[in-house]
C-alpha cells in the first residue's frame, strides 16, 4: 500500500494557501472541515450559471437538475447504497428529527428504545422525545472509567420489547469506534431497528452501510469537507414502510417522503466536487487501476487510516504522560479502533484557559462539551467549561502535531 502523500492532499484545499486561515495550524475538524478546490469550482459553477429552479427543459435548469442527480447517486456508490436509500437534508440532527417523527407510526406505548450517553445530541434527543408518546427510553452508559461502551451492557437492555437502539459509531469526544457491525448484529437478533450516528467516523473514512448492516445511518457533510448538509441513510425496505413527512402530494414518492422541503439545491450539487476528490486522490496513489466506486473509497479509506494514526499517535503518547493532562479514550490507535479525535483536559487550568493558550501559540482549537453533555457529565467534567479538543483529519501533517506539542510544552 502506498503512503499518504500529504503535500498532493493539502495543494486540493485552499485554506493552507489562504492569507487568513494558512497561519492556523488547524485542530478543529471535528466541528467542520476545509473543503476542496472541486467543491468550491463546482457550487460557483452552479451559482453563477445554473442558479434556476432544477428539472425543467432549458439548458441551464437540466444541467442544475442532472448535477444534483450526480451528487445523490455518487454518494449512494460512495457507501455502498442504492440511490431511492439516501437522503440529503439541512443536517444530522434534522435528519433524525424527521426520522423520529416518522418511526413513530411504527412503535406503540410501553415499546423500548435504547440510546446511549456517549453519542452527540443528534442521536440522543429525537429519541428521548418518543418517551411523550408512551416509549420507554433506556440508557446505554458508558464505563465512567474508560469512558467507552461495552456490549454486555447494552445485552443487558436489550428485551423482546426493544424496537430501536441508536448508537454512535464513533464518539465525538471519547474518539472511540464503536463495532457497529456487532451492535447490529445483536440488535437485529431482538428484530429491532439499529441506528447509526456516523458524524465523527465519516470524515476518516466513508463507511459500507450494507456490510454494517444497520437500518439507519447519518453522517454531516460538512465534516467530510463538503456544504453545511446532512446525509441519512436507510434501507429501502424500511423507508417504503414510512409516513409521509412531506407535501401530501408526494406521498409514496420514496425517500422524497423524508426530507421536508428538499435540499439546498447549490450545496447538494457541490457534492459533486466531494466525489472528484475522493476519486482524484485515488488515481494520484494508484494510476492506472479503475476498480468500482465503492472499491476506490475503500482504498482511500485505509490510506486515510494509516495516515491519521501515524499523526495521533505521537500527541496521545505525549497526552499520557503528562501527569497534569487527562486524557479522554485510548491511549493509542492500534486497529481502527480510534479515531484521530483527542479531548482532554488539565489540572490547573480550565479547559477555556488552555484552549485560549493554545490559540495564541497558532492552534486552532477549541473547548466545548459539543453536543456530548451526557457523556462529559458522566465523567465528571464540567459541561460548561468541556474539554480541549483537537480534531485531525488527513490533511492535517505531522508538523500540525509537532506544533501542537511545542504550544502544550509551553503551558
Amino acid at each position: 500500500m502506498p503512503k499518504l502523500d500529504v503535500d498532493y492532499v493539502r495543494e486540493q484545499f485552499p485554506a493552507f494557501r489562504d492569507p487568513l486561515s494558512s497561519k492556523w495550524s488547524f485542530f478543529e475538524n471535528a466541528g467542520g472541515s476545509y473543503v476542496p478546490t472541486s467543491v468550491i469550482e463546482r457550487l460557483n459553477h452552479f451559482m453563477t450559471s445554473t442558479k434556476v429552479q432544477p428539472y425543467a427543459e432549458f439548458d441551464t435548469s437540466a444541467i442544475a437538475g442532472e448535477n444534483m442527480d450526480k451528487a445523490t447517486n455518487f454518494f449512494a456508490e460512495m457507501i455502498n447504497a442504492g440511490n431511492d436509500e439516501i437522503i440529503i437534508g439541512g443536517s444530522t440532527t434534522m435528519n433524525m428529527y424527521v426520522l423520529s417523527n416518522a418511526m413513530r407510526s411504527l412503535l406503540s406505548p410501553g415499546d423500548e428504545v435504547i440510546v446511549t450517553n456517549q453519542d452527540h445530541e443528534a442521536n440522543v434527543g429525537a429519541w428521548r422525545r418518543l418517551a411523550d408518546h408512551g416509549m420507554i427510553v433506556k440508557e446505554w452508559q458508558i464505563n465512567n472509567d474508560t469512558a467507552e461502551l461495552e456490549i454486555d451492557d447494552l445485552k443487558a437492555l436489550l428485551s423482546k420489547k426493544t424496537k430501536i437502539v441508536a448508537v454512535t459509531h464513533c464518539s465525538n469526544i471519547v474518539g472511540s469506534i464503536n463495532d457497529l457491525k456487532s451492535i447490529a448484529e445483536l440488535v437485529h437478533q431482538y428484530d429491532a431497528y439499529i441506528i447509526g450516528d456516523g458524524v465523527s467516523y465519516a470524515p476518516h473514512g466513508f463507511p459500507d452501510v450494507k456490510n454494517l448492516d444497520v437500518d439507519f445511518y447519518a453522517f454531516s457533510l460538512y465534516k467530510t469537507y463538503g456544504p453545511h448538509l446532512g446525509l441519512l441513510y436507510g434501507k429501502k425496505e424500511i423507508l417504503n414502510r414510512l409516513p409521509n413527512q412531506n407535501h401530501e402530494f408526494l406521498e409514496g414518492d420514496v425517500p422524497y417522503t423524508l426530507n421536508p422541503g428538499g435540499p439546498n439545491h447549490e450545496e447538494l450539487s457541490c457534492l459533486v466536487g466531494v466525489y472528484e476528490y475522493f476519486m482524484n486522490l485515488f488515481e494520484h496513489h494508484y494510476p492506472g487501476e479503475n476498480p468500482s466506486i465503492r472499491e476506490k473509497i475503500h482504498k482511500v479509506n485505509e490510506l486515510i487510516a494509516e495516515h491519521e494514526k501515524e499523526i495521533a499517535n505521537p500527541l496521545l503518547d505525549y497526552l499520557t504522560n503528562r501527569s497534569d493532562i487527562k486524557l479522554i479514550g485510548k491511549k493509542t490507535i492500534t486497529d481502527k479502533d480510534r479515531a484521530p479525535t483527542i479531548a482532554f483536559t488539565m489540572n490547573n487550568k480550565s479547559s477555556k484557559e488552555l484552549s485560549s493558550e493554545l490559540v495564541k501559540h497558532g492552534i486552532a482549537t477549541r473547548n466545548d462539551n459539543f453536543y456530548a453533555w451526557r457523556c462529559l457529565m458522566a465523567l465528571g467534567i464540567d459541561v460548561d467549561d468541556g474539554v480541549v479538543r483537537t480534531s485531525m483529519v488527513h490533511y492535517n501533517s505531522l508538523e500540525d502535531v509537532e506544533k501542537l506539542i511545542n504550544a502544550l510544552k509551553k503551558i
